[in-house]
């Protein structure tokens, strides 16, 4: 071994040695590192289960660190390369000595690393603590020249004259105000506003725009966008059937926080905890919301306990991703392989978010999609509705019971009634689970055309859970529960398939409630308290009908039909009485009379109200919220992740490489977790923010894995203005605004994008920001400036989301039986802010999707930019760009009065700045030409202009040069990327 190491050294000796870093200082974290982690951490990294030889090249010192001497040899010597088996093995000719072995499936180490490593060790070895776990310290390095008055500019400058570059000239006026108003707002200016800009020259101007852009109510939609993408906000559950789901309340008050610019420390912890706040605010509450906007399997495809696992890893992994910057999730089966980041930590923060005090979350009430814990958002018009609602109701409940009692039918049933000699039971509260007494409770003697079931549920017990039981009764002449399942959703609720006609007390419901085959409404307004009277007609084979009660209802649920029988109860103290089902023909003059004409009709009016009160009441916005669970549930961890295999017992608690929380006797709760998020001494939580605001305008963060500040992730371009952002953040409260001003006032930020070609060749990704981004925009502000420019847009804010139109059939592609079709909205509500578009995550908008926007079904907080055919296509054919081009089309004519004034107009509109010669020429060229085309080809025009027929056809083939001249220039480049 030794031999072989002289003989290497000796090879190393005569070897010219390429890197650029050999003749001055490595630095571990940006140089060395992330070579270790990538090809040696997994075997010699965090990760204790998979963990070879004893060896951590993660950590310096203790029994495993790589500068720990062993018998006999070092991992790493300082000074020492030739004495250093890390350095012999990276570049062993030996198979068997040689790493990364071959069966890790880790490419060798490249000339350039095997270079840095060999200088490292020459250097001394040093090993630094991580960069991102380590508190951020404002830090500004000597700038070469003085020219600077803030922190920004000479940081930047300063590391651009290393290089050899320096900033780059300021922009023209019209390129900044449009940049300004898209990294604002995502709208580009109107032509006034660009012309009120360029004639104002004052020494301010510059400034007023950007306060101007910072308190324009756009500023909050645009905002809320990047963070919709960041915690996933989408307005359907994300699985199986991907029932609708209402979210529209989180997202206004999104909008509303960045728009009153509410402290970043407070968004946080109103996200993170806004229900644990002592008497939460609505705002609070509505912000908890956070915490639910995980995806949701539907009720019944899913173990609870399954679907809650599910729900909390979700929640764990947001949190992660979302403040910490980190990729939590890969502790949830084993130590994190790259980060300290153990599996007992991340079942620790699992604690914070497994209380939730709501059942599994298994879809929601089936109009808004919501699932308790929720609460309704009503305004003080809407409250006084629902009063009157109420009160109309007991007046006629009243009414109606006033004929019952002229018929003396107070509150008695018949006493013909004869009760089943086998009670249902009920196990407990702990343990709901039939009783094999079921089987035998309900027989039916025959199968008439109607029959009559009634079920009386026992008092409950102070304290106990409400459940409830759903038996099921084959199709037979003598038919018997065969089985039970425990049903814990609340809501009662019908569902049927044509040709069975079911009556609630005598009153048909069937053509109340037209329903499609499986499709379930609600039923609980039609029941009234106390014992009711349901029956079910069946008018043909194929038909049957069941009633259900999902959970908390009344104490009396009551069921019946004439062939598959469904039953549900309520939990009692122990037992719940039954009646035997029976022939209406043979019971007594009850039932008849309370078929009477004057009950229905009474019964009627009752039905018809309180369905007007149902769906008035789904038009009321409401948001789900987090809630805590008393006394809590114990958190476990999980063996491989798996929700069936839980191990030991954990408690709260904070990754243990990060500060500590405060200590504390009690419990930690989530408020406690987002007061240590927030903690002066947190090393992450403004990095991972300041970094995804300077993404944001800049088009890359300073670290560029914004996704991952972690081992691996990248190095920061510039270290030292991330760390003087993330404190200047903290020490100026938080103030987000404060922090844009600071970025868009900077010379940075005011550069012109047009670099020489030696710029370009030192840095072609513009990562040391020798000059200002260029990238194409997101598609929603693709759509919105297309809609903008046309005078489409609407500015309505807030509210629910909307239906813009889509391909027809898209939906069908994904939907199954139970799933509603896409309608589109018919009104103004089309042109909406993309902000606004309804995101079902199982096929969200194409044309958004075809431009990089993600599905929402997981936290995304960098999107992709691709260059592709399809979206060429997109933009060429897309119907409602189409439509948007003609509009803008006949606003221009209706503005100018001529050929040139109109395409300079157009351009101005579309560009933000006017044509030069050249292009107008082209311009006039190309609009002659369409001219040509369309005036020698008079279906073509038609068709294009349908809206004029009975016009002079040169009108139209005018309008139709127009729509395509101004359908060309929205697909310039110019009109789609950032400068």
């Amino acid at each position: 071994m030794v031999l072989l190491k002289k003989i290497a050294y000796i090879y190393f000796l005569f070897t010219p040695i390429s890197f650029s870093f050999a003749e001055k200082s490595i630095n571990f974290n940006r140089d060395i590192r992330p070579i270790l982690s990538n090809k040696c951490f997994h075997c010699h990294g965090p990760d204790e289960e998979d963990r070879k030889e004893e060896l951590r090249l993660d950590i310096a010192g203790g029994k495993l660190g790589a500068l720990t001497p062993r018998d006999g040899y070092h991992i790493v010597k300082p000074g020492e390369p030739e004495e250093s088996e890390l350095w012999f093995r990276i570049t062993s000719e030996y198979e068997d000595e040689f790493m990364p072995p071959a069966d890790s499936h880790k490419a060798p180490l490249t000339e350039d690393e095997i270079d840095r490593i060999t200088q490292w060790i020459k250097e001394g070895g040093e090993y630094q603590n991580f960069w991102a776990f380590v508190p951020p310290q404002r830090y500004i390095p000597e700038s070469v020249e003085k020219d600077y008055d803030n922190a920004i500019d000479q940081i930047v400058n300063a590391s651009l004259q290393t290089r050899g570059l320096r900033l780059n000239e300021e922009a023209d006026r019209r390129t900044l105000i449009r940049r300004l108003s898209f990294d604002l707002t995502g709208l580009p200016p109107t032509v006034s506003e660009i012309r009120e800009f360029l004639d104002d020259r004052g020494s301010n101007a510059y400034e007023n725009l950007v306060e101007r852009l910072l308190n324009s109510p756009a500023y909050g939609e645009h905002m809320t966008r990047y963070w919709a993408d960041l915690v996933r906000l989408a307005d359907t559950n994300g699985m199986h059937h991907d029932f609708d789901r209402e979210f529209s309340t989180f997202r206004d008050w999104l909008i509303r926080s960045f728009n009153e610019n509410l402290p970043f420390d407070d968004f946080i912890k109103y996200q993170l905890a806004g229900d644990v706040y002592n008497d939460p605010s609505l705002d609070q509450l509505v912000a908890s919301g956070f915490n639910r906007l995980h995806m949701i399997i539907d009720k019944g495809t899913a173990l609870p306990e399954e679907s809650l696992h599910k729900n909390v890893v979700d929640r764990v992994e947001a949190f992660g991703t979302t403040f910490l910057g980190l990729t939590v999730q890969c502790a949830q089966c084993h130590d994190h392989k790259y980060d300290p980041l153990t599996q007992r930590d991340y079942y620790q923060l699992y604690a914070f978010f497994n209380n939730f005090s709501g059942a599994p979350e298994t879809g929601g009430e089936p109009e808004r999609g919501l699932q308790p814990p929720f609460i309704n958002l009503t305004t003080p018009k809407q409250e006084k509705q629902l009063a009157d609602f109420d009160g109309r109701l007991q007046a006629l409940e009243f009414e109606l019971g006033a004929i019952l009692r002229r018929q003396g039918l107070s509150d008695k049933w018949p006493k013909d009634f004869s009760k089943v000699a086998v009670p249902w039971i009920w196990h407990g509260p702990s343990h709901p689970s039939p009783s094999v007494d079921l089987r035998t409770t309900l027989k039916l003697s025959a199968k008439p055309e109607y029959a009559i079931a009634r079920f009386v549920g026992l008092p409950k017990t102070d304290g106990a859970r409400k459940g409830a039981f759903q038996g099921n009764l084959p199709q037979s002449n003598d038919g018997v529960a065969t089985e039970a399942n425990d049903v814990q959703n609340a809501e009662e609720a019908i569902a049927r398939i044509p040709k069975t006609e079911v009556f609630v007390n005598g009153v048909s419901i069937g053509n109340a409630l037209t329903l499609k085959d499986g499709v379930a409404a609600e039923l609980g307004d039609l029941l009234k308290s106390g014992e009711n009277l349901i029956t079910a007609k069946t008018t043909g084979k194929s038909g049957f009908a069941f009633i259900l009660e999902y959970g908390i209802g009344e104490d009396t649920t009551i069921f019946t039909t004439s062939s598959d029988w469904k039953v549900s109860i309520d939990e009692g103290s122990s037992w719940v009485a039954a009646t035997e089902v029976h022939d209406p023909e043979h019971e007594s003059e009850w039932t008849n009379r309370v078929r009477s004409k004057e009950v229905l009709e009474a019964q009627k009016q009752i039905a018809d109200l309180k369905a007007k009160r149902t769906a008035f009441y789904h038009t009321i916005p409401g948001a789900m919220i987090m809630s805590e669970m008393k006394p809590p549930r114990q958190a476990t961890m999980f063996v491989g992740g798996a929700y069936d295999a839980p191990d030991a017992p954990v408690e709260r608690n904070t990754p243990a490489f990060l500060p500590p929380m405060k200590k504390k006797k009690d419990m930690y709760t989530r408020m406690d977790l987002a007061e240590w998020l927030v903690a002066p001494n947190h090393p992450l939580t403004s990095r991972v923010a300041v970094n995804r605001f300077w993404q944001q305008i800049f088009g890359v963060g300073l670290v560029k894995t914004s996704e991952d500040l972690g081992a691996q992730g990248e190095w920061p371009s510039h270290p030292e203005l991330l760390d003087e952002l993330a404190v200047t953040f903290m020490e100026t409260g938080w103030d987000v605004k404060k922090l844009f001003r600071s970025i868009l006032l900077s010379s940075t930020y005011k550069q012109s994008s047009d670099a020489d070609p030696e710029a370009y060749t030192k840095d072609p990704e513009n990562r040391q920001l020798a000059r200002s981004s260029r990238y194409r925009l997101d598609a929603e502000v693709i759509r919105d400036q297309i809609l903008a420019v046309s005078g489409q847009l609407n500015n309505t804010m807030y509210g629910k989301s909307v239906r813009p139109p889509q391909p027809p059939g898209l939906w069908e592609m994904v939907n199954m039986v139970a799933n509603r079709p896409y309608v589109p909205d018919s009104d103004d509500n089309i042109y909406r802010r993309s902000l606004y578009t309804f995101w079902r995550r199982a096929i969200p908008p194409p044309q958004m999707t075809i431009m990089n926007a993600p599905s929402r079904e997981y936290c995304l907080p960098r999107r992709e930019r691709t260059n592709t055919s399809l979206q060429a296509l997109l933009m060429m054919n897309e119907e409602e760009y189409f439509k948007a081009a003609k509009t803008c089309a006949k606003q221009t004519l209706e503005e100018t009065d001529g050929l040139e004034s109109g395409l300079s107009l157009t351009y101005e509109k579309i560009t933000s700045h006017l044509p030069a010669k050249e292009r107008l020429e082209l311009m006039k060229e190309t609009f002659v030409e369409f001219s040509e085309i369309y005036q020698n080809d008079a279906a073509l025009t038609e068709s294009l202009t349908p809206e004029l027929n009975g016009t002079d056809f040169s009108k139209r083939v005018e309008l139709a040069a127009w729509t395509m001249m101004t359908h060309s220039l929205l697909n310039l480049e110019l009109a789609k990327v950032r400068r």
